[in-house]
């Protein structure tokens, strides 16, 4: 299963994180390189802190982040993803626009989550043509540390995507409600 996660601030990077330790190919889309840089660094460091708590090998902190690829340009990071996880900046209009963006790259049966702790799940999954592929993954932060995932159905989500995301997230070694 491959997962791309848009926007490399603290969520993204924090959900790109656990998503990679966990084994799970990740694309890590932002429009600033800037913003991957920093993103990489933090979780390299992030790391580092695991393994000084030894509950992660410097092999294993390796392979982790041999799974993260980085990439500036939406449709490239998305195409062959099966969950796309969007955490850019809670902005209502900002959303709307990347979830149209998504829709129209990514492939037709992908799951598109939103990390809004705020924005309705009915009005994101408008945006797109597959309301019912589109759901709320809201992670806490720090979102290595933190083990609640909230999963929030819009009023088209499907049972399947739902089901879904709950075992993604159960994977992650997260308590998702």
């Amino acid at each position: 299963m491959k997962v791309s996660v848009i926007g490399a601030g603290t969520m993204g990077n924090g959900i790109a994180h656990v998503f990679a330790m966990k084994g799970f190919e990740v694309n890590l889309v932002d429009v600033s390189q800037q913003q991957i840089d920093k993103a990489l660094a933090t979780i390299s460091k992030n790391l580092d802190r695991q393994i000084a708590k030894n509950s992660m090998t410097e092999d294993e902190k390796r392979s982790t982040l041999s799974r993260i690829k980085t990439f500036n340009v939406v449709g490239d990071g998305v195409k062959d993803s099966d969950l796309i996880v969007e955490a850019a900046t809670e902005n209502v209009d900002l959303k709307l626009m990347i979830f149209s963006q998504l829709d129209g790259a990514a492939k037709p049966e992908a799951i598109l989550a939103s990390n809004t702790s705020s924005i309705s799940i009915t009005k994101i999954g408008a945006a797109t043509k597959r309301p019912d592929k589109v759901i709320g993954m809201h992670f806490m932060n720090p979102v290595p540390v933190m083990k609640l995932v909230e999963v929030i159905r819009g009023y088209a989500t499907s049972d399947e995507t739902a089901k879904t995301v709950m075992d993604f997230s159960k994977k992650l070694d997260k308590v998702p409600v």
